[in-house]
């Protein structure tokens, strides 16, 4: 298939376009490149070095013999480009990472709230007006979050995939109703997905997209099959407050010796999922789109949930690390539940990579190997869901050698 990658340099998008690349499929990314500008703006920058995607791109065609095209375009801005580029390309299928992906981040200031809803909802509502205006054609893959669902709005009860079953009370009986799940946002971030929900359904009523939304737990780890076949084109891994994701977290924490950072009581249950799994996903949905006239499709993009604190006792466990417990900068419930069915992926042939030493001691060797690009000021996290909330000093301000792992 021709397939676009819209944000294709960043943290999921760059392992999704080598694999889809690796896989024999005709692979442009666009990319407008603002998570490297934002790692200028938090002054702080990816745990591996990140090579410039052009340079990134020359290494994936002498390692693989397959070129990847590439367009500097901001699809939040530059509609008329984006048509142009459609026109252009004739793709078959679109994947959709072209978002602001970071909950801290879009909480951390008036400015970043803005960012985030003008950039995210613009490129989406853009994205999908542009579709329908070059014929509607391509199948449309968007990478969601678990978050729009909320965390405990559930309790224990299985979280469906995308859609719930209800019963309206009228006069004449109760109607039953297929719905989306109620949406329970816990950050601006997470709202901009939400409303990314209900212009999907419109525009797949109205004009006939085939979309699949994909709602993904935390992604851990670094390195697909592909990223690993040179170092010019390893994974971001970002450790900072803003974008670093729990477990990567952790892991470098260990590795170079900083306590393991736990905010509140650890019994935030989250799901996760591996980045070898979520470019695998992202090839399962491309291959199995929705019929024109069709609903969204909904997958729950997960393989597993932990709570907060099993993960620190885990990683403490193995490493010797300490365990800090932090003030929690975000609102949200001390503790949750968090049920989830992820049936469609396994139907379709996902087998998950769960927890293993392996992959683990993977993420740890990285963190060890590049632990001099650690700035121990950028560890905690200080981005407050509201003013005044409490937050955490430095732990430390330099770093001891790694922590062996057996």
């Amino acid at each position: 298939m021709r397939v676009l990658v819209l944000g294709g340099d960043g943290f999921c998008g760059w392992p999704t376009a080598l694999h889809l690349s690796d896989r024999g499929h005709d692979v442009t990314v666009l990319d407008n490149l603002s998570r490297r500008a934002i790692d200028l703006e938090l002054e702080v920058v990816s745990l591996t070095p990140i090579r410039p995607l052009g340079e990134r791109l020359r290494v994936w065609r002498q390692v693989s013999g397959r070129d990847i095209g590439f367009v500097r375009l901001d699809l939040a801005t530059e509609y008329d480009r984006l048509v142009s580029e459609l026109t252009r390309l004739r793709p078959d299928a679109v994947v959709h990472f072209a978002e602001q992906r970071a909950a801290p981040y879009s909480m951390r200031s008036t400015g970043a709230k803005r960012y985030t809803v003008d950039n995210n909802v613009r490129a989406t509502h853009n994205l999908l007006t542009a579709l329908v205006a070059t014929g509607g054609e391509p199948a449309l893959v968007h990478l969601g979050t678990m978050g729009v669902y909320g965390y405990g709005w559930s309790g224990s009860a299985p979280i469906p995939e995308g859609y719930l079953t209800v019963k309206v009370p009228t006069p004449d009986g109760d109607l039953e109703r297929e719905i989306l799940h109620p949406a329970n946002p816990g950050s601006v971030y997470h709202l901009t997905k939400t409303l990314d929900q209900l212009m999907f359904a419109f525009y797949a009523r109205n004009d006939g997209l085939r979309v699949t939304d994909l709602h993904q737990g935390i992604v851990w780890g670094t390195q697909t099959p592909q990223t690993a076949r040179d170092e010019r084109l390893i994974n971001r891994f970002d450790y900072d407050g803003d974008y670093g994701t729990v477990l990567n977290r952790f892991l470098m924490q260990a590795a170079v010796g900083h306590p393991l950072t736990v905010h509140g009581t650890g019994g935030q249950t989250r799901a996760f999922i591996h980045i070898r799994d979520t470019v695998r996903c992202i090839e399962i949905a491309l291959a199995n789109p929705p019929e024109r006239g069709d609903k969204p499709a909904v997958f729950n993009q997960i393989t597993e949930t932990h709570r907060v604190r099993d993960l620190a006792e885990l990683v403490s466990a193995r490493t010797g690390a300490d365990v800090a417990r932090l003030p929690n900068p975000r609102q949200e419930a001390v503790e949750n539940e968090l049920v989830v069915r992820n049936d469609r992926f396994l139907e379709l042939g996902l087998r998950p990579t769960t927890l293993s030493e392996g992959l683990l001691e993977e993420c740890t060797d990285i963190a060890a190997r590049y632990k001099d690009r650690v700035d121990p000021s950028k560890i905690v996290c200080r981005s407050v869901w509201r003013e005044g909330m409490a937050v955490a000093d430095d732990l430390v301000t330099g770093l001891r050698q790694p922590v062996a792992v057996d």
